[in-house]
């Protein structure tokens, strides 16, 4: 907890229960998940926290870059700690979203876009894993 507690530090976050709870679930390994999956295991621990709560609190990490909003799917909205240059797969036969190296995926231009400033990009791709 201590580096948790360290990292929103570093990053300019007052620490409330609330925050620290939020930051367990999101922050303690490389997940994409949604606002509500976080409010469910943040309430298993402070079970009088609302859901409003949360989504502020992902909005706070995501305007401070510890965290990555991610569109992936059918509007589905994620939050993704791997806040480094990455694509995606998503896996259609059991959900799961993986991350992708960006040294992996090359995109050739986007110059052809003319009138258009790129700002970012990434690749999302679909299928499912091969059985080995």
């Amino acid at each position: 907890m201590e580096d948790i507690i360290a990292k929103l530090r570093e990053h300019g976050i007052g620490l409330t229960p609330q925050r620290i709870a939020v930051a367990q679930v999101v922050l303690r390994d490389r997940s994409h998940w949604s606002a509500d999956e976080v409010w469910q295991l943040v309430q298993q621990r402070l079970p009088t926290v609302s859901r409003a709560t949360v989504y502020n609190n992902l909005n706070l990490f995501v305007a401070k870059h510890l965290l990555k909003e991610q569109i992936l799917q059918g509007g589905h909205v994620v939050f993704d700690s791997c806040v480094e240059p990455h694509h995606h797969f998503l896996d259609e036969q059991t959900g799961q979203i993986h991350d992708v190296p960006w040294e992996a995926v090359r995109v050739e231009t986007h110059d052809a876009l003319g009138d258009f400033e790129v700002r970012d990009y990434q690749v999302i791709m679909r299928g499912r894993r091969r059985n080995h």
